[in-house]
């Protein structure tokens, strides 16, 4: 995505904000790969993968390779790998778009995964790719999380999803998100098509699971909601100072900062703060713990 190859986009913030993928989704992901028959544990691939943070956990395979579009994020990748020498070996970092990967030899690779970028690719070039790199019985998982929720003020959602997703210029970043991969996001790809409607016979399996928990009642058989993170209320600003929509508001209405309450991000944190305040009936503090909840949702195949 353009926003994270910007100069001016902090990578470093991107990297300690963002919340961590649990380790039981990583094992869900490689039980079903394990299923395969004759299932193989030589080669995966991590596309969009930022700074690395999905690629690491792919420890069961001999040989991992991250593929990201932006030089900053496969910086800050590398950078983090050179601190665990133990692991340059298995590990490598590459700059290089999703829907192109010529450095790969056809089928070749085991697994492919994309955690938080799939709602970017270009599905009608990224099927017939992952086709061609895929070893028979090879497997993919690609999942997106959508808007965060507090697990003990649920109705402080309207706060989040009329900043997110509403239609006020002035105090929603909804207007800078760029489209259509917000869209998919949003609508927890289910705009995906089935690999087979554009390389016809070429997967088998596809799945779509939800770890949506009761958040989003209309997708089918939703299963409980496994990211979460305990952050500070103060970390939850910095979170919010990763989203790729803020940055473009900011390059869009540079006098915004002038507010006297702070510009649009700081603004909709204290609105967040207050409405737990009164949830609560006490101050809160940037040093208070908050339990953070965010919607998962998953697409699984396998190569035929």
């Amino acid at each position: 995505m353009a926003t994270f190859a910007n100069s001016s986009f902090d990578t470093a913030i991107y990297a300690t904000s963002r919340p961590t993928y649990p380790r039981s989704l990583f094992d869900f992901i490689f039980r079903y790969h394990e299923r395969n028959e004759g299932a193989r544990w030589d080669r995966a691939v991590d596309l969009g993968c930022g700074t690395g943070q999905a690629t690491v956990e792919l420890t069961p395979f001999k040989r991992v390779t991250g593929v990201d579009p932006s030089s900053k994020m496969i910086e800050v990748a590398q950078g983090t790998l050179k601190n665990t020498p133990e692991s340059t070996g298995q590990y490598e970092y590459i700059q290089a778009s999703a829907e192109s990967l010529t450095f790969l030899e056809d089928n070749s690779v085991d697994l492919v995964i994309a955690a938080q970028a799939c709602h970017w690719f270009d599905w009608n070039k990224m099927w017939p790719e992952l086709a061609r790199v895929l070893r028979k019985n090879g497997s993919a998982a690609f999942w997106i999380y959508s808007e965060f929720r507090f697990t003990r003020y649920p109705s402080l959602t309207q706060n989040i999803n009329a900043y997110s997703q509403g239609i006020d210029p002035l105090n929603s970043v909804a207007p800078y998100w760029q489209q259509p991969g917000r869209s998919i996001l949003e609508h927890h790809l289910v705009e995906v098509p089935d690999g087979n409607e554009v390389v016809p016979g070429a997967f088998t399996d596809f799945e779509r699971v939800f770890f949506t928990g009761d958040h989003y009642p209309s997708l089918p058989s939703p299963h409980s909601v496994i990211l979460h993170k305990k952050m500070t209320w103060d970390d939850l600003l910095s979170y919010l100072n990763t989203w790729s929509s803020l940055h473009t508001f900011r390059q869009h209405n540079p006098t915004d900062a002038e507010n006297p309450r702070g510009d649009v991000a700081m603004r909709f944190w204290k609105d967040l703060k207050e409405g737990a305040e009164r949830e609560d009936g006490r101050a809160v503090e940037g040093h208070d713990e908050v339990d953070i909840e965010w919607p998962v949702a998953m697409i699984m195949v396998k190569r035929a």
